[in-house]
């Protein structure tokens, strides 16, 4: 039978002033478990990103290449198609493709670059704004009720941890792919 925990190192399976690193048993099930909570979470906010999605009229990929360029252009004129690649973690090929769908059906503007022609920087419609402010309310009420019980430090302390197992993810696959 498992024994409860009873200190932050008895979690990890190590007690960190040791710098060991290692983790135990009770840890590694703690680690998948956090793992496996992390990827129902990406899946529902996927569902609720297609409900945006559908909401406007674009697929779900669409719509988190409209979403990247919300938050990433900030009124500097476009974005690179690579940049926003990197944000989505896809292929800089697929947003190309996408992206060239979205501005036939006027969503975005593509143009080259004025300091590279190879580059193609991607820029929403006005169109694109009035349909993302239509979203807004529900959007931020829907942030409200799933971060709901955080207050603004927690999330944000949360968010910083996040972005430090997300780096050291990335890192982890690169160690994994060197000892295969």
């Amino acid at each position: 039978m498992k024994q409860p925990f009873r200190k932050r190192s008895d979690v990890l399976g190590t007690d960190r002033r040791d710098g060991s690193g290692e983790i135990d048993s009770n840890g590694d099930d703690l680690a998948r478990r956090f793992s496996w909570e992390i990827a129902a979470i990406a899946v529902h906010l996927q569902e609720i990103h297609n409900l945006w999605a559908k909401a406007v009229g674009v697929t779900g990929p669409q719509w988190l290449i409209i979403a990247a360029l919300a938050e990433l252009d900030q009124g500097q004129g476009g974005v690179p198609v690579n940049i926003v690649a990197k944000m989505l973690h896809v292929d800089p090929s697929f947003v190309t493709t996408q992206s060239k769908m979205l501005e036939k059906r006027g969503f975005l503007r593509r143009k080259p670059s004025s300091e590279d022609a190879r580059v193609v920087k991607m820029s929403l419609t006005d169109k694109t704004y009035k349909q993302i402010a239509g979203l807004h309310t529900q959007q931020r009420e829907l942030y409200g009720f799933i971060f709901g019980e955080l207050n603004y430090r927690e999330l944000s302390d949360l968010t910083d941890k996040l972005t430090v197992l997300r780096n050291r993810c990335i890192k982890a696959v690169l160690k994994v792919e060197i000892e295969r």
